[in-house]
């Protein structure tokens, strides 16, 4: 799972990425977010019991007091979060959600809402928190329109958990010579609305007209299945979204046989949990549990479980976007 309320860098620039990230082969249907820390936040006898009980005591009251921390998310972004065949929420910010959980001795409970709106019922008190491969920048950090440079709300802090790039990708065989985003002049791209990937076609598109190229026509939809619908019914040429959305596509869609990704990843940036300005208490001990997770090697093994080991991070910052 965008330079305005969208994604998280500014899309003036295109960097190489990071090293590829490897991404899980098959479905994994264990993890699931909907878990509960239950007795840690009593605080026991041993040292953890205690730090996770000092960890409960740092949580907000209105936290402690409903012992649920509420989760928006487009749970439609595998790897990162989607419903299984169960019908449970599972994937990688779920699993990161229960460990977190377990450090704070509440439960963190995911809800499905539109990537687009999910800053929106930060403000409004639907959510506590947004995990949904969202990507930190300092345009939603202040909440800032992208595309208009307009304020637009109060903005969001982050406690960053990941890195992750951007991908391309097209129907299997049909990469129509597509290697880099300069190649996309005079194709359809269909991609995930309020997204990074919507960012960067807005600005590929523009820079297209400006080089007095063929124009590319841009097309967004509400989920990344739907773009992808889109370009396997042969309406659009080619797909963007984060590298390990578009990597466990390739995998996984039609046993393998539907879509290859082309060229490299770009505009590698960190993705964040998304917490309303004001929120500092929830905030601090989110990222002090997500310390204790790292350095318990929680973390590891979930990131490795889902083969993304290379978007790891190995310390927990807050507002680290650009």
């Amino acid at each position: 799972m965008t330079a305005s309320t969208t994604r998280r860098m500014t899309a003036k620039s295109r960097i190489a990425a990071v090293g590829a990230i490897a991404v899980a082969g098959a479905l994994i249907l264990t993890g699931c977010g909907d878990q509960t820390g239950g007795d840690d936040k009593t605080g026991g006898g041993s040292k953890g019991d205690k730090n996770k009980a000092a960890l409960f005591d740092k949580l907000p009251k209105e936290i402690q007091d409903k012992g649920v921390i509420n989760v928006g998310s487009d749970i439609a972004y595998a790897p990162v979060e989607y419903v299984d065949d169960d019908g449970k929420t599972v994937g990688i910010d779920p699993d990161i959600a229960a460990a977190l959980g377990e450090e704070l001795g509440v439960e963190f409970k995911f809800q499905n809402g539109k990537f687009a709106d999910l800053i929106g019922g930060l403000g409004g008190g639907r959510y506590d928190v947004a995990m949904s491969a969202m990507t930190d920048t300092k345009d939603r950090q202040n909440g800032i329109d992208g595309d208009t440079g307009k304020k637009v709300g109060k903005g969001v802090d982050f406690v960053d958990y990941f890195v992750a790039g951007v991908s391309l990708y097209t129907n299997k065989g049909e990469t129509q010579g597509i290697k880099t985003w300069d190649d996309l002049c005079g194709k359809t791209i269909a991609v995930q609305q309020a997204t990074f990937s919507l960012d960067l076609a807005k600005d590929q598109a523009k820079k297209c007209k400006a080089d007095g190229k063929k124009a590319l026509k841009v097309e967004d939809f509400p989920t990344n299945p739907e773009a992808e619908t889109r370009m396997r019914g042969g309406g659009a040429d080619v797909v963007s979204a984060d590298f390990p959305i578009a990597a466990y596509s390739v995998k996984n869609s039609g046993g393998g046989k539907n879509f290859e990704i082309v060229g490299d990843q770009v505009e590698a940036g960190p993705y964040g949990i998304a917490l309303a300005k004001g929120n500092d208490k929830l905030r601090d001990a989110i990222k002090a549990a997500l310390e204790n997770v790292i350095k318990s090697g929680k973390y590891d093994e979930i990131i490795s479980k889902w083969g993304v080991a290379d978007g790891a991070v190995k310390e927990v910052t807050v507002n680290g976007g650009k």
